[in-house]
Parts: structure tokens; sequence; C-alpha cells
């Protein structure tokens, strides 16, 4: 059985594309994989959140993981500083990672020129810290998004240079995978490409917001003032919101309105009253969920034990023979 790897940053409540881009796959693959998924507290540092925010945000994506039907008899589920091997496992990687390849990473020159007065070292080996966490665990698949595959390649090249510097067979490299063959984006509302937090509040589509915040999100994503010959090609806002629409609305609704786009008939404030109700109907019984769970706090702490016991079980075999591989080798 294959092992694959995965996480999600606790920044924020969990959105759409959320869901579809990595939720999604971990559903299928925790009926077909040795999984390991866990919520990327380390990672969340770099920006400096306050204790308060950092274990709320913990606690919401934790709720919402399980919620969404991941199932701890089936994976392990884990919060990722509850295991301090990745933490060891990341020194010793920083010590074969080069300051050109990091500085090149998109990721960083992005938040190079977004967060200026906020550059710290993390945010530069940040490649580092999402490799250990495939690494160590030694992945052979990793579900990711369109953005992050540099990041994966980044991670086979400092398995590769590993293996090589040492000359052993230690880390596999993991290769890219998606339920579908082709790796998922999201769009958002705003037309800014895919949904995401840092879009602003009104891009995503949050599985944890009140029904009439979602509602008036969608009723002000963007638009045009309408197709003016027939069977003309949606432009990319339009696009976007069929785009979402075919992933909670039946294939009949989907269909009818793209038939009134192409007749030039269709009117954006019935097309997209409707996505508010089929998008209401799909993350409700979600939602629900959600709140109930994050309630039972002995439930959320069995979880998070029992992650934490399988995640550490896993990662100190793999420690203990890079540690043997280094030469660090005990006198006692």
């Amino acid at each position: 059985m294959k092992t694959v790897v995965s996480g999600i940053r606790p920044t924020g409540k969990l959105h759409l594309g959320n869901y579809f881009g990595a939720v999604k796959s971990f559903l299928q693959m925790q009926e077909t994989h040795n999984a390991f998924f866990f919520i990327a507290d380390i990672h969340s540092l770099t920006t400096h959140p306050t204790p308060a925010d950092l274990h709320s945000n913990v606690h919401q994506v934790l709720a919402e993981y399980l919620a969404m039907g991941l199932d701890p008899e089936k994976c392990t589920l884990f919060v990722q500083s509850d295991v301090p091997q990745i933490s060891e496992l990341y020194t010793y990687m920083n010590m074969n990672a080069y300051l050109g390849e990091l500085e090149r990473s998109a990721s960083f020159k992005e938040k190079v020129k977004t967060q200026r007065n906020n550059v710290n070292a993390g945010l530069l080996t940040y490649p580092v810290l999402m490799a250990v966490d495939i690494l160590i665990h030694k992945a052979d698949v990793v579900p990711v998004g369109k953005d992050q595959e540099q990041h994966l390649e980044m991670t086979r090249d400092f398995a590769k240079r590993f293996n090589h510097m040492y000359g052993v067979q230690c880390f596999n490299e993991p290769e890219a995978y998606s339920r579908t063959g082709k790796l998922v984006k999201v769009p958002g509302l705003t037309n800014n490409g895919k949904m995401s937090k840092s879009g602003g509040e009104g891009d995503a589509i949050f599985f944890d917001d009140e029904e009439k915040v979602t509602h008036k999100k969608i009723m002000r994503a963007v638009t045009d003032s309408g197709p003016e010959t027939m069977n003309q090609e949606k432009p990319e806002a339009i696009q976007n919101l069929f785009d979402i629409m075919s992933l909670v609305s039946s294939t009949d609704t989907v269909d009818h309105f793209d038939a009134l786009y192409n007749k030039c008939e269709i009117r954006y404030g019935d097309f997209k009253k409707q996505l508010s109700e089929d998008v209401l109907k799909f993350i409700s019984p979600i939602r629900e969920r959600i709140q109930d769970i994050k309630e039972d706090k002995s439930y959320l702490q069995q979880v998070t034990q029992a992650g934490a016991e399988k995640a550490k079980s896993s990662a100190e075999a793999t420690l203990k023979e890079v540690r043997e591989i280094i030469g660090f080798r005990r006198f006692y």
C-alpha cells in the first residue's frame, strides 16, 4: 500500500476550494492508502499569529477535517507540532538546502513583495519544512494544487540530494496525485485566480459562514453585462462561476444555464441565486457537523492523541535511520 502525506495550514476556516482541491482527495485516499493528514501549525508561525488565534485556528480546522469525512480509524490525522521529530529532521535537512534555490521559490518571492516587514528565515526555508512533512513518513504520493508543484519538485530534489550525498536510498521521490489525473484549481468569486483566503473575505465560500453571508458573497460575485453573440466564449469571471456550479449543482442545472448563456438569454441574478441555493444545500450539513464536533472536546482530544502517537511512531523510525546515516551514533 502506498503512503500519502498532506496538510493544511490553520490560518482560518476551510473553504470550498480546500474541499474540492484537497479534502476530496483525502477522503478517497484514506480508503486506498496509508494516509497521513496533518494541520500545519508550525508553518503558520511565519505569519506570527497570537497564541489564542493559533489554537483557535487549529481547533477550527481539525473540526472541519472531521466534519468533512476524515476518519481517524482509516488515516493518521495529527497536529504538526505534536510530532517533535519533524522539527529535528527540519534542522538536518536545512543543512543540505542552498540559498539560491530557496530564494528562487515562487512562494518566497511572492512573500517578499507582499509582507516586506516580515521576511523571516521561516519563509525562506518553508520548502524545506514542507519537504520534511512529506519525507519523514516516506510518502509515495502527495495531493497538491497547481501552485504547489514547485514545492513538490524541491522535495524531490532534497530527497535525491540526501540519498546521493550519503550514498543511500533513504528517501522516496514522491509524485503528485489528484483524483482526476489533473491538479484541481477551484476559482474564487472575485476573478483573482483560485479561491483563497488571501483573495479577500469576499473571494472564498467558507463552510463555517452563516447562510446569509454565503448568499451575499455569491450574489456579489463578479459578472459582466451578458453575452452579446450566440455561443460566444465565456469570459473568465463567468466561466469561474460555471466551474463552481459544476461542483455543487446537478448536470441538468449546469446545462440549463449554459444553454441560456449560449442563447444570450441568461439572467445573472437568476443564475447566481440558483448557485447560492446549491452551494448552501451542499455545505449546510457539513456546517452543522463542524459545530457539533467543535463542542466535543473529549473527542478532539482522543483524535489528536491517537494521531500524534501514530505519526510519532512513523517519524521516529525515519529519524533513527537518518541519524545513523548522518553519523550521529551514541557512545552509551
